[in-house]
């Protein structure tokens, strides 16, 4: 009888296990009822092109994308999927937390494009399983699908032409809260709540609440006020337009409520602001009394 064994050394930083968990997996086709918002998210979300073609837009740029190529977006970077009509575009989603996946070549980038069709196959399978296992809901589905993408990882790892590493993230509140950060200053002027802050970062909105007032020593909602606030104090002092304005186009539900906001942060209300800024723009000359002196000469 011959036997082969083969002893397996698990140091503790060469891997993914117990750094990163899978929060969902899902997949998607173009369709005409298909609206693409730019939008960011605490995870590092991984997009495997099954059909079609399309575009990714990411940062301000806009990448094609085709059949077996894989995107990959950190968190906190903004992007979005626009699809050509003509052939829709069709792909499998995992959303990561706990790592971020990087290319050591300088580039800082946190964003990466590669096509996969040599090993399309062998990700198709575990993508697959994964779709399986979350649509049964069988027994040990959560687990099944944890190791499956700990595998798919390693594969993606093992054949980029890249020298990618894993990044364990430190602190999963601070991510949070970035990213809602981020996504209110891109948005403070539309109609933002709670429920939908927390349902584009896939977390409950207590968490969320919790996450971003230990990070920022504010609510989400002051912020997003303040925001609105400091955008009013310019349109203020640079235009003419009536508060009513000022209070729509910035998300106010009422000219009476952007009053009541802006006299609570500003300590006066939006007619005083707009005179004291005005006062202090006119040239000093404009600003002395007119006195006899000042008149005989």
């Amino acid at each position: 009888m011959s036997t082969n064994r083969y002893d397996f050394t698990i140091h503790e930083n060469s891997g993914i296990r117990n750094a990163a968990k899978l929060l969902y997996v899902s997949s998607a086709r173009y369709g005409g009822d298909w609206h693409s918002t730019p939008h960011t998210h605490s995870c590092t979300e991984l997009f495997y092109v099954t059909g079609g073609s399309g575009q990714f837009y990411i940062e301000n740029q806009i990448y094609p994308v085709s059949t077996h190529d894989l995107v990959i977006v950190n968190p906190q970077v903004e992007h979005t999927e626009l699809s050509l009509n003509t052939s829709p575009l069709e792909y499998i989603v995992l959303g990561i937390e706990g790592l971020e996946l990087s290319i050591a070549d300088g580039s800082g980038n946190q964003f990466y494009i590669v096509n996969f069709r040599s090993i399309k196959d062998t990700l198709l399978f575990y993508l697959q399983n994964m779709l399986r296992e979350v649509a049964a809901k069988t027994p040990g589905h959560e687990v099944i699908c944890q190791n499956l993408m700990e595998i798919l990882v390693v594969h993606l790892t093992r054949q980029t032409n890249y020298s990618a590493t894993l990044t364990p993230i430190k602190s999963k509140t601070s991510r949070l809260g970035l990213s809602v950060h981020r996504y209110i200053d891109a948005h403070f002027k539309e109609n933002i709540n709670l429920d939908l802050l927390a349902e584009i970062n896939h977390v409950s909105k207590y968490y969320m609440v919790h996450a971003f007032t230990e990070e920022y020593g504010i609510s989400p909602i002051n912020y997003m006020i303040a925001c609105r606030i400091r955008e009013a104090r310019l349109l203020l002092k640079t235009t003419d337009y009536s508060q009513s304005v000022i209070s729509r186009s910035l998300g106010f539900s009422s000219p009476s409520y952007f009053s009541q906001a802006f006299r609570k942060i500003e300590k006066m209300s939006p007619t005083e602001y707009r005179k004291e800024a005005r006062r202090k723009d006119r040239p000093e000359e404009e600003k002395q009394p007119y006195t006899k002196e000042a008149v005989a000469k």
